[in-house]
C-alpha cells in the first residue's frame, strides 16, 4: 500500500480527479483506476519521444494566459478614471500573466526545435591539440593565437597575482603591478615607509635609561607612601 501512495502516477491521477470533480462534478468524476491508466499510458508515450501531451499543455496554458492578461488589462483600463489603485493592481496582474505566458511559448519553441550545442573558442598554441565536445580538433593558426597573447587582456592575464589578502581572508585576485607584489588597490602604488630612522623625533623619552629612572622614581614614592 506504501508503494501505491508514494508512486507519482497514482498521487497525480488522485489530484487530477480532485480537480475534475470541481469542474465537472461528482457524476462525472473518474475512477482512481481509470485515471491512471490514462496517465500512465501518456507518461509510456512520453518516455518513448511522443512530444504531443507536452505539445498539448504548454499551448493550452498559454492559450488560458493570454486570455487571462486580456481580462485583467481590460479590468485595469475600466478603473483608470475613478480608481487608479485598483487599475495599478489589475495591470501588475496582467503583466505578470504576459510575462508566464510569454515563458510558455519560449518553451513550447524549446520543445520543438532541434537542440544546440555550444562549443567554446579554446585557444592554444600552433600545432596543439584542444579537446571540445568530445572530438578533436587540430589548430595551425599560431599567427593569430600571438596577436592575442599580445592583446592587453592577455598580458593582464598572464600577469603575476597580487599576494594581499581580502576581508574574506581569500587571496587577491587582482593583477600586481609591474615590478611590484601588491595591486593597486593594496599598495602597490605606494612607495613603502622611508628607509632608516632618519626622520623619527628622537627625544628619549621612552629610552631604556628613562623607562628605568622613571620606575625607580615611582618606587621611592611609594615607599615614601608606606611611611607616611
Amino acid at each position: 500500500m506504501a508503494r501505491i501512495t508514494l508512486d507519482p502516477q497514482t498521487r497525480h491521477a488522485s489530484l487530477a480527479m480532485s480537480f475534475g470533480s470541481q469542474m465537472f462534478g461528482d457524476r462525472l468524476k473518474p475512477d482512481i483506476a481509470e485515471s491512471s491508466a490514462v496517465l500512465g499510458e501518456d507518461i509510456q508515450r512520453a518516455m518513448k519521444g511522443d512530444l504531443s501531451l507536452a505539445s498539448r499543455i504548454y499551448t493550452s496554458q498559454a492559450i488560458s494566459l493570454d486570455s487571462l492578461f486580456t481580462e485583467m488589462a481590460r479590468r485595469s483600463g475600466n478603473n483608470m478614471g475613478q480608481y487608479p489603485d485598483a487599475a495599478d493592481r489589475y495591470m501588475r496582474l496582467a503583466l505578470k500573466a504576459q510575462a508566464a505566458c510569454r515563458s510558455t511559448l519560449e518553451a513550447l519553441a524549446r520543445l520543438h526545435q532541434p537542440r544546440e550545442q555550444t562549443v567554446k573558442h579554446v585557444h592554444v598554441s600552433e600545432g596543439g591539440q584542444a579537446v571540445v565536445a568530445d572530438q578533436f580538433h587540430h589548430h595551425t593558426g599560431g599567427e593569430q593565437n600571438g596577436k592575442m597573447r599580445n592583446s592587453p587582456m592577455s598580458k593582464a592575464h598572464a600577469a603575476p597575482r597580487c599576494l594581499a589578502k581580502t576581508r574574506s581572508g581569500t587571496a587577491c585576485r587582482l593583477p600586481a603591478l609591474k615590478g611590484k607584489k601588491r595591486c593597486q588597490l593594496h599598495g602597490g602604488r605606494s612607495p613603502g615607509p622611508p628607509k632608516g630612522n632618519r626622520n623619527a623625533r628622537k627625544h628619549g623619552g621612552y629610552s631604556a635609561k628613562t623607562v628605568a629612572a622613571m620606575r625607580y622614581l615611582k618606587t621611592i614614592a611609594r615607599l615614601v607612601r608606606e611611611v607616611d
